[in-house]
């Protein structure tokens, strides 16, 4: 398995990182099952498992703390897990006082004494990033947590939160998570321009585009149900014209993977790695088959012939439908536009 460094940071990562959302209840129920897909990913050479407090409430950590309690090899996986999501009132976003409650509840359900990469799992627009910040350096003060990052930020976001770091002495954003793949390149505007501006190592999250470039969606055939359309109908609904886009883009790729020899999720994963803003991309397997299916993409190099084939089905810097953007700009709601 190939590796890179993140960021400035120093820490080697594995250019595939676990993605354990498919942990519990939201995917694969059964924790035998996914003790042993963690322990494949890791004999495989992947050094780090991402995961948030949110991923079926809290199990998917439950699940990563006691496959590494069980093999034995914490020190030597890179845990990565992220906070901000909830409903109940005062137990979300990023003010001091939930962050740390979130980090105290995250830590013993992995069954660790720290947290390698602390994320914040989307931006708050109430919480003053300065707040949010000097209670994540309290956490690194207190060997609590080695790193801190954000996940979907805005550009301007991630730059404003390097000045404030800068500003007030506090420890910086040293990742970002964003959503990325050939259906949804809005990071390849600024986003990844930015990341690698300020020397932030980048973590992709859905280089399958929630299951559309998982070789399933074709046309002529029936939509394909899953865990994740169950929670996301809107994602997967033809009836919205960004879904028939993907539709269409889907089985235009799965045709120019036959083509060259590879499957689709292969060329899929492959082509994320080979932006050089991106540091490891989080494939989320939710059974062993998947995992296998994804590996042999670390290795994979596409041709520029191949690249360019992909421009002309997504062109650069395009999502072809808002939803798999992971961020609605608040500026954009209802009320906001009311003149």
């Amino acid at each position: 398995m190939p590796t890179t460094h993140l960021g400035r940071t120093g820490v080697e990562v594995s250019r595939l990182t676990l993605g354990a959302m498919m942990f519990g209840a939201w995917g694969n129920t059964d924790h035998e099952d996914s003790y042993r897909i963690i322990d494949r990913a890791l004999d495989a050479g992947i050094n780090v498992i991402d995961t948030a407090d949110v991923y079926s409430a809290g199990e998917s950590e439950v699940i990563v703390g006691e496959a590494l309690k069980r093999n034995g090899r914490r020190d030597d996986t890179i845990v990565a897990t992220k906070f901000f999501n909830g409903t109940e009132t005062n137990k979300r976003g990023g003010s001091r006082r939930w962050i740390m409650r979130a980090v105290e509840d995250s830590l013993r359900r992995l069954q660790t004494d720290h947290i390698d990469l602390y994320q914040m799992h989307r931006q708050d627009e109430h919480a003053d990033v300065e707040e949010t910040l000097a209670a994540l350096d309290d956490l690194v003060r207190q060997g609590k947590v080695r790193y801190i990052g954000s996940s979907t930020y805005q550009p301007s976001r991630i730059v404003e939160a390097q000045w404030a770091a800068q500003r007030r002495n506090t420890v910086r954003f040293v990742t970002e998570q964003p959503p990325y793949s050939i259906l949804a390149r809005g990071i390849e505007t600024e986003v990844l321009a930015t990341t690698q501006r300020y020397g932030m190592g980048t973590l992709t999250w859905s280089p399958l585009a929630g299951g559309w470039l998982s070789g399933r969606y074709r046309k002529g055939s029936e939509v394909p149900t899953s865990t994740r359309s169950s929670r996301l109908p809107a994602r997967y609904d033809l009836s919205i014209p960004g879904n028939r886009a993907k539709l269409d883009a889907a089985e235009e790729l799965a045709q120019l993977a036959d083509e060259i020899g590879i499957p689709l999720v292969q060329l899929a994963i492959a082509f994320v790695l080979r932006h050089p803003g991106v540091s490891t991309a989080i494939i989320g397997p939710r059974t062993m088959e998947h995992l296998e299916s994804q590996l042999p993409a670390a290795t994979l190099a596409l041709d520029d012939a191949t690249l360019d084939r992909i421009d002309e089905i997504v062109p650069p810097g395009i999502t072809l439908s808002a939803g798999d953007t992971g961020y609605l700009s608040p500026g954009l709601a209802v009320a906001a536009r009311r003149r």
